[in-house]
C-alpha cells in the first residue's frame, strides 16, 4: 500500500499538484519532492506562452492577493471582454493585470481566450486596410472594447459595436508588439 501512494504522490508532483494527501490514516509523506521546472516564458500549468492576452469572460472577476478564495480581494474587474494579460499560473489560477498594471490572481473559468483589446487613443482611427492612406471608417474613444480578428506586426483588425477596421497597434492594448494573429 505504501508503494501505491508514493507513486500516487509522486506522479501529483509531476503534474505540479500539491502532495498533501495521507495513506489510510498513517503519518504523511514526508519526503519532500522536486518541484515542478517551468521555462519562465511557459505556464506550467497549461503548456501557453506566458505572458498572454485573454479576455474577462462575464461582467464581473475577482482578483485576490494569491492564489486561492482564501486570499483577499484587492480588485474586481467590472467589464465583460476586458482584455487581460496573464503573468503567471498556479494550478487553476491565473496571475493577470489591465493596461495599468492592476490585478491578482483570477480563477481560470472567469477568463476566456476570446481576444479583445482596448483603445488606449483618444479618438483611434480605423482604416479599411492596414494603411495609413487608407479610408478611415471608424473612429473610436479611448476605453472603447473590441474583438480582435487578426493582426499583422503593426496593425490590428478590430470588430467593435458593428464595425470592423484596422487600427495601429500603438492605439490599443491587448496584443503584443510582435505578435501576429490569423
Amino acid at each position: 500500500m505504501w508503494r501505491i501512494g508514493k507513486a500516487l504522490a509522486v506522479v501529483a508532483a509531476l503534474l505540479g499538484c500539491p502532495v498533501s494527501a495521507q495513506e489510510n490514516g498513517s503519518a504523511p509523506l514526508t519526503e519532500k519532492l522536486p518541484a515542478k521546472e517551468c521555462q519562465p516564458d511557459i505556464g506550467c500549468v497549461t503548456n501557453l506562452p506566458l505572458p498572454r492576452f485573454v479576455s474577462l469572460k462575464g461582467s464581473e472577476g475577482n482578483a485576490r492577493r494569491g492564489p486561492g478564495l482564501s486570499h483577499q480581494i484587492d480588485w474586481v474587474f467590472t467589464r465583460a471582454g476586458m482584455p487581460l494579460k496573464v503573468t503567471a499560473e498556479y494550478e487553476n489560477w491565473r496571475r493577470v493585470e489591465d493596461s495599468e498594471g492592476a490585478g491578482g490572481w483570477v480563477h481560470y473559468t472567469l477568463l476566456s481566450g476570446v481576444r479583445t483589446a482596448l483603445v488606449t487613443l483618444d479618438m483611434a482611427e480605423f482604416h479599411h486596410t492596414p494603411a495609413d492612406t487608407s479610408t478611415v471608417v471608424a473612429q473610436a474613444e479611448m476605453g472603447v472594447v473590441g474583438r480582435i480578428l487578426e493582426c499583422d506586426i503593426d496593425w490590428c483588425r478590430l470588430a467593435l459595436d458593428g464595425q470592423r477596421g484596422w487600427v495601429r497597434k500603438t492605439s490599443i492594448w491587448g496584443a503584443a508588439a510582435e505578435e501576429i494573429i490569423e
